[in-house]
């Protein structure tokens, strides 16, 4: 009895500094005589974060094309989407309005897909950012590409999903046809082709004042000396884009995005609808790549001229930017990120 409390009072834990740096919790337990291990228990490290997985890494040097691909391809989805669905269902009642809604809710989803990237969804838009927010122009190309292989993308999922109504529409399922060569045609639903009484500078007209109407929206709204929209952004868009497809969208099918009508135009191509689709309106299918560019610019441009007071616009800058375009390079200012 003795020497076992004898040895109880010399049990001592001994578990150092440096053992605590280690991680190490155990207890060593001996007598004075001669120490022993009574149990020895080290616990893993778990404050060291893991390594970072290769899809991290991967999703992260990419996450803005993500974002803009998907962002765009739920853009189509939806409005071509309702397009497929009015056409080949012979909604004969509404059905424009139905077009307007569709695709102001495919644009509302799509910017809130892609908040991340900037919800540009339109290479106009990236472009006329570049030029005003000071946005960087490497990321031009990075975006324009992501946005039509999205749309791409868009248009072949809804072609799938149509393809047995657009079989019985068309008469056949080797059938394939294009507004202005048919009276059945469905080509109409996955890109824009104009009324036919349009002349080519009506065309371009109806599609670069969509496009500044468009820009100029977008800056008034992202505008925080104005009164923006904030979180409401998306929302706010969306009645964007139904007005102008319920009030300037019939002549041309306001296109008003290169991504939007290009990417869908090239797989309708690849599914049959043979040049057509390039022939069509007199060869109408290069006034929606270029006129949203040039409309889109000369809209922010006038919202920046008019309205708009910030630092970041070369609009607010010595000669309207063209100082700082042309001038010394140890002279010239930088812009400031976009807030868009």
């Amino acid at each position: 009895m003795g020497s076992w409390s004898g040895m109880m009072s010399t049990t001592k834990e001994i578990c150092s500094a440096q053992s605590d740096e280690s991680g190490c919790t155990s207890l060593y337990r001996g007598s004075k005589e001669g120490e022993s291990i009574v149990g020895l228990a080290a616990e893993p490290d778990n404050t060291a974060p893991p390594p970072p997985l290769l899809w991290y890494k991967i999703r992260a040097y990419g996450h803005d094309a993500f974002s803009e691909f998907f962002g765009t391809m739920i853009l189509i989805l939806f409005g071509d989407g309702v397009v497929a669905q009015v056409l080949l269902s012979h909604d004969e009642k509404g059905n424009y309005q139905s077009i307007s809604w569709g695709w102001g809710l495919g644009v509302m989803l799509g910017v809130y897909v892609s908040g991340s990237s900037g919800s540009h969804i339109n290479p106009a838009v990236t472009f006329a950012n570049c030029v005003f927010r000071g946005f960087p122009w490497r990321k031009l190309p990075i975006y324009a590409v992501s946005q039509v292989l999205g749309a791409m993308c868009g248009a072949a999922i809804v072609y799938g999903n149509y393809k047995s109504a657009i079989d019985v529409y068309e008469g056949g399922p080797n059938i394939r046809t294009v507004p202005g060569y048919s009276t059945t045609a469905t080509a109409g639903i996955f890109c824009t082709y104009p009324a036919n009484f349009m002349t080519k500078t009506g065309q371009f007209f109806s599609e670069f004042l969509a496009s500044a109407i468009l820009m100029f929206m977008i800056f008034a709204l992202k505008d925080d000396n104005n009164l923006s929209a904030g979180h409401l952004t998306p929302l706010a868009l969306f009645f964007v884009i139904f007005g102008i497809g319920a009030c300037f969208g019939w002549e041309t099918g306001y296109a008003i995005n290169l991504a939007r009508d290009f990417g869908p135009r090239i797989v309708s191509y690849m599914l049959g609808y043979g040049h057509e689709v390039w022939e069509a309106g007199n060869y109408y299918f290069w006034i929606p790549m270029t006129a949203p560019f040039l409309g889109c610019t000369f809209g922010a441009w006038v919202y920046d001229l008019f309205l708009y007071t910030g630092l970041d616009s070369p609009i607010n800058t010595p000669w309207m930017g063209i100082k700082r375009l042309f001038g010394p390079l140890h002279k010239k200012q930088v812009a400031l990120q976009s807030p868009v």
